[in-house]
C-alpha cells in the first residue's frame, strides 16, 4: 500500500519514496524552551508522531531515523533570563524537561535524536562561513546576513511575493542589510547578553540566528538532503524557506524531498493569542484532561485543516474514548497478535487521513461489541493493533476505566464506607451511596470476592 503525503513544496499529494528504504529520515522543528508550550504547540508533535509509527510500521523500528530538535539558544531565552534573574541553561534545562513530560503524557514516542542548538555552534558556524566564502551571504555591523537574491529561485516553498517577503524578514532594515528580504545566520553579542548564550566565531562574539540551527542540526544528525521535513503552517515562511536556502545554497543539493505542515489550531473559533488571554497550556490541560483524550481531539481534524479547541470537542473525545475502552474491557480474552485492520492502514497511507483512521477503529469497536467470544482474540487484536498505529488504546482498560489515580482513592473509599454501612446493617446509607456513586456513571459490581467498581 503506497503512502501518499501532501508536500508544500510541490503543492500535491505524492507517494512517498524514501531515499534509502533502510534508513528513512524525518527532522520535525521543536520547541524553544523558555516558557511552556501550549495546545498549539502539540499539534506538530502529535500529527507527526502518527507519522513516524507509520513509517515504522511500513519500513521497520530500526530503518527509521526521527529528529526534533531544542532550541536552546534565543532571544527569547535571553530575555526571560534577564527577566527572572535566572541563569540561561537553568531555564532551558526546566523547560525542555516540562515539554518532554506534556509530550510523553500525550502518547508522543520521544524521537531517535533530539539535537540541542547549543551544541552544534561549531557546524552552524562551518555553514556560514561555506555560505559566505560562495558569495550568499556577508559580514554586515550586526553579524552575518544570507544574500537573498544570491538565490535565484528563493521563496519556492511559500510562493511569496517580494514585499511579503520583505515583511517577514526578521532584522531590520538600518542593520547594515543589501537587500531589505536578507536574514541573520549570525547576530553579533550585545554588552548586555549573559556570556552562556554567546560563542566565539570569524565574525566577533555572537550566537546563531534561528534558522541556521535547523539547517545545522538537519545535517549532522540526518544528512545533507533528508526524506521528510515537518512542522506548523506558520513555519513555512521565514523559517523553512530560510532553511532551503541556507542548506541548499551551501550543499548544492535538496534540503529535504517532502515538507510536510499542519493546521493552525483555534480556540472556540477564535485565534488563540496572549492579547485574547485564550492561550492553553498543555502542563494546565493535563490536569483535567486524561492525556489520550486531548490526544484524540488533536487527531479529530486532517492535520492540513484548521482545528478548533473547545470543551465540546474534549468531552465528545473522552466519550468515544470510553466507548472504545468499553469495548475492549468487554472482551476479557488474551488478544490476537494480528496486523493492523486495512482499512485504518488506508486512512493513514492516504496523507494521515486520522479522522478517518478513527472512524474505522470506530466501527471496530461496533463489531466488538456485537460479537461472540470465539471472535474476540481476533477483534481485540485488530483493535489494539490499529491503537499502536494511533498512539491510542495504550492504557491497561481496566485501569482506564476507573480513572485518574486520585479519584480512584475517592470512590475506593467511598465504596469501603458502603461496605463497613452494609456490616453494621444500615442499608439505607448503602443504598445512598450507590445511588450517588451511580449518578457519577460509577457501577459497584458485589461479588464472593467483595466488591469492587467501574465507569460505565
Amino acid at each position: 500500500m503506497d503512502l501518499r503525503l501532501h508536500n508544500t513544496l510541490t503543492r500535491e499529494k505524492q507517494v512517498f519514496s524514501p531515499q534509502n528504504p533502510q534508513r528513512v529520515t524525518m527532522y520535525v522543528c521543536g520547541p524553544t524552551v523558555y516558557s511552556y508550550a501550549h495546545i498549539g504547540n502539540a499539534r506538530p508533535p502529535v500529527a507527526f508522531d502518527v507519522l513516524f509509527r507509520l513509517l515504522r510500521a511500513k519500513y521497520g523500528e530500526s530503518h527509521v531515523l526521527y529528529a526534533s530538535n531544542i532550541t536552546d539558544v534565543d532571544d527569547k531565552i535571553i530575555a526571560a533570563a534577564a527577566e527572572t534573574g535566572r541563569p540561561v541553561g537553568e531555564i532551558t534545562a526546566l523547560y525542555e524537561r516540562i515539554y518532554n513530560e506534556d509530550l510523553a503524557a500525550l502518547g508522543v514516542i520521544e524521537p531517535n535524536l533530539r539535537p540541542h542548538a547549543t551544541e552544534h555552534i561549531g557546524g552552524m558556524i562551518e555553514i556560514i562561513q561555506t555560505l559566505v566564502d560562495k558569495g550568499h551571504a556577508y559580514p554586515a555591523k550586526d553579524g552575518v546576513l544570507f544574500d537573498v537574491p544570491s538565490m535565484a529561485d528563493y521563496g519556492k516553498l511559500s510562493g511569496r511575493n517580494r514585499d511579503d517577503m520583505i515583511a517577514g524578514a526578521r532584522v531590520e532594515v538600518d542593520a547594515g542589510k543589501k537587500d531589505p528580504a536578507d536574514f541573520a545566520l549570525w547576530k553579533a553579542a550585545k554588552p548586555s547578553e549573559p556570556k552562556e548564550a554567546r560563542w566565539d566565531s570569524p565574525w566577533g562574539e555572537g550566537r546563531p540566528g534561528w534558522h541556521i540551527e535547523c539547517s545545522a542540526m538537519a545535517k549532522a544528525v540526518l544528512g545533507e538532503t533528508i526524506d521528510i521535513h515537518a512542522g506548523g503552517l506558520d513555519l513555512i515562511f521565514p523559517h523553512h524557506e530560510n532553511e532551503i536556502a541556507q542548506s541548499e545554497c551551501a550543499h548544492g543539493k535538496p534540503m529535504a524531498n517532502y515538507w510536510l505542515h499542519n493546521g493552525f489550531l483555534s480556540m472556540d473559533s477564535e485565534k488563540m493569542s496572549k492579547s485574547l488571554g485564550n492561550v492553553k497550556l498543555i502542563n494546565d490541560l493535563l490536569k483535567h484532561y486524561d492525556g489520550e483524550t486531548m490526544r484524540f481531539a488533536l487527531m479529530s481534524a486532517h492535520y492540513r485543516q484548521p482545528l478548533d479547541w473547545t470543551e465540546a470537542l474534549l468531552n465528545q473525545s473522552k466519550a468515544t474514548l470510553d466507548r472504545l475502552y468499553n469495548a475492549l474491557r468487554r472482551m476479557d480474552v488474551e488478544a490476537d497478535d494480528v496486523d493492523a485492520p486495512k482499512g485504518v492502514m488506508a486512512a493513514l497511507c492516504d496523507d494521515l487521513n486520522t479522522p478517518l483512521a478513527l472512524a474505522e477503529l470506530s466501527a471496530l469497536a461496533t463489531e466488538a461489541n456485537k460479537a461472540e467470544a470465539p471472535e474476540w482474540p481476533k477483534l481485540k487484536g485488530r483493535m489494539l493493533a490499529a491503537g499502536r498505529l494511533l498512539g491510542l488504546l495504550q492504557q491497561d482498560p481496566e485501569a482506564y476505566a476507573r480513572g485518574d489515580a486520585g479519584d480512584a482513592k475517592r470512590i475506593d473509599a467511598l465504596v469501603q464506607q458502603r461496605i463497613d454501612a452494609r456490616k453494621a446493617k444500615d442499608f439505607a446509607a448503602a443504598d445512598q451511596i450507590r445511588k450517588a456513586l451511580a449518578d457519577e456513571g460509577i457501577e459497584i459490581m458485589d461479588g464472593p470476592q467483595g466488591s469492587t467498581w467501574r465507569r460505565v
